[in-house]
């Protein structure tokens, strides 16, 4: 959690309406953590949200406004231990497992399974709910193709499809893939409407690269 803390650092303080010294870590019914804020003799929840991934080699950490988050990361080069079709039949959709079996190119389908992956899991770990409330195989990431990959640059282009527990899994959610030197990461970020019932628009991003206590570099912006 100190970690955490240091990675929230570069929020400035005036966008949350929250000093550092009143936050405290918790949890919600399901164990995802998430901030509280200290409020007189009792903690309530700040509008600061927040979800944390790392791989062997990176930490990320995705913060929100107002907006429950979810963040993935994996290693593009990341090995994996069975026959990538294999995997994909025991853990992903039918629609899924279609996509991957039209890749003919062994590379590009490891790659794309890997995309997914972080998608699924992003999105699960936004659902606050735990992955037994939200197996993979219940729902479908879909994203418009473009020269046989899946593209995640564009939120709208990305929807979910949910085969069962739809009062569970929702589609109110945007993501963003992002393709980092050596990680593909992942953000999906709950839709929200404003005062007057409108849908929220596309959310907006900033990546930092943080070195703790070292340097704080923004890296990509799209605002």
């Amino acid at each position: 959690m100190f970690t955490v803390l240091h990675l929230l650092s570069p929020i400035p303080r005036s966008d949350c309406n929250v000093t550092p010294a009143a936050l405290r870590f918790g949890k919600n019914g399901y164990g995802k953590p998430q901030l509280l804020r200290k409020h007189g003799d009792g903690l309530s929840l700040p509008c600061l949200h927040f979800n944390v991934s790392h791989s062997s080699s990176l930490v990320a950490c995705c913060v929100a406004m107002n907006s429950q988050v979810g963040i993935d990361v994996e290693e593009r080069n990341r090995k994996l231990k069975h026959n990538v079709l294999s995997l994909a039949r025991r853990f992903y959709s039918p629609d899924e497992v279609r996509f991957l079996e039209g890749l003919s190119e062994h590379e590009l389908r490891r790659q794309e399974f890997i995309k997914l992956w972080t998608m699924k899991e992003a999105y699960v770990k936004a659902l606050g709910r735990g992955f037994s409330a939200a197996p993979f195989r219940n729902f479908a990431i879909r994203l418009e193709v473009e020269e046989g990959k899946l593209t995640g640059s564009n939120a709208s282009k990305i929807t979910i499809t949910a085969h069962c527990d739809d009062d569970i899994l929702t589609t109110n959610w945007q993501f963003a893939l992002v393709e980092l030197s050596s990680h593909y990461a992942t953000i999906c970020v709950e839709r929200t409407c404003d005062n007057g019932g409108e849908e929220s628009e596309p959310f907006k991003l900033k990546i930092w690269k943080t070195v703790p206590f070292v340097d704080d570099e923004c890296i990509l912006q799209t605002y």
